[in-house]
């Protein structure tokens, strides 16, 4: 998760941008956002600011690199062409999004301006690309590679069959206190998107490779950590972004390519459907608030081949 730095997000900002930044920080922190949430809404108006002092051809930029509530819809569609060109479509709809709730709070909450800027800027389109499910035998691959009784092996291995069994995201996973698991019951507590917790249960192999995992844990250094991953050597926890990094590692070891959390979340998806599950289960285990969301999802798997 990224560390929110207000200060380093607003550098090259001037007092009015950064004044008003700060104190949408505030509201959504009353909102109870999540972390992440905040620092990619925040970030997306930050780099508009800087956009509009340092890159935009606009005459009349300046005067709305001063006082975001002076950006015009050609500004942000300026900037958004720009993120185009210079990062990717995708990157450019995440800073639509984060704008549109930008301007919103300046309409609504802050009652700063009389209308949005986005009110008729366009989301850029982006291409869908299928995503492949994660192959039981690419699975095992990744097991395989991590076979052993150090302490990386056992972390490893738990780490693979919580995500395959459960289907939970990168940072949920990745963010599990050691009191969010429980070996009595076989489940263990997930904190999801817009603090949406659930419990979710999961099978006697990862139960198995969670209870050797975390025997292994109780003689590490950091074992008096409350996160329930750990880094190898040191006393520090193992992040998220530290986790998909790891994976992308175990992947290449294994020979199996393009190895991410994401591919065990699809696959948790397409298995649930080919097996006849009910789709409401589906979205509480999953922690889907949408019903738009399994036919979405079942719309960008690659399947398996006939």
């Amino acid at each position: 998760m990224p560390l929110l730095d207000l200060q380093k997000l607003t550098a090259g900002l001037s007092r009015t941008w950064a004044g008003f930044l700060r104190d949408w920080d505030r509201s959504l922190r009353t909102g109870n956002y999540p972390a992440t949430t905040r620092y990619n809404y925040l970030l997306a108006a930050a780099q508009l600011g800087r956009y509009l002092g340092e890159h935009s051809p606009d005459p009349d930029a300046e005067d709305a690199a001063d006082d975001p509530c002076v950006v015009t819809r050609a500004h942000v569609e300026a900037f958004q062409a720009w993120m185009i060109d210079t990062r990717s479509a995708s990157t450019a709809l995440n800073k639509h999004k984060g704008l549109q709730q930008f301007f919103k709070w300046l309409l609504v909450d802050e009652q700063a301006i009389d209308r949005s800027p986005m009110e008729r800027v366009r989301q850029p389109k982006t291409l869908r690309k299928l995503i492949p499910v994660m192959r039981d035998e690419d699975t095992g691959k990744l097991l395989d590679a991590c076979r052993g009784k150090g302490f990386a092996n056992m972390r490893d291995e738990a780490l693979i069959r919580l995500y395959c069994n459960t289907g939970a995201r990168l940072s949920e996973v990745g963010n599990l206190l050691v009191a969010d698991v429980d070996l009595n019951t076989e489940s263990v507590h997930f904190h999801g998107k817009g603090a949406k917790d659930r419990r979710v249960r999961f099978g006697p192999k990862t139960a198995r490779a969670l209870s050797r995992y975390l025997r292994a844990r109780d003689k590490h250094k950091g074992a008096a950590l409350p996160q329930l991953w750990l880094a190898e050597r040191g006393g520090a926890p193992l992040t998220p972004n530290g986790i998909k990094i790891l994976l992308k590692r175990l992947g290449k070891a294994a020979g199996v390519p393009d190895v991410h959390a994401h591919r065990w979340r699809h696959n948790f998806a397409h298995e649930w459907k080919r097996a006849g599950g009910d789709t409401g289960d589906l979205m509480l285990l999953l922690g889907w608030a949408s019903d738009d969301m399994p036919r979405t999802w079942w719309a960008a798997v690659e399947p398996y081949p006939q």
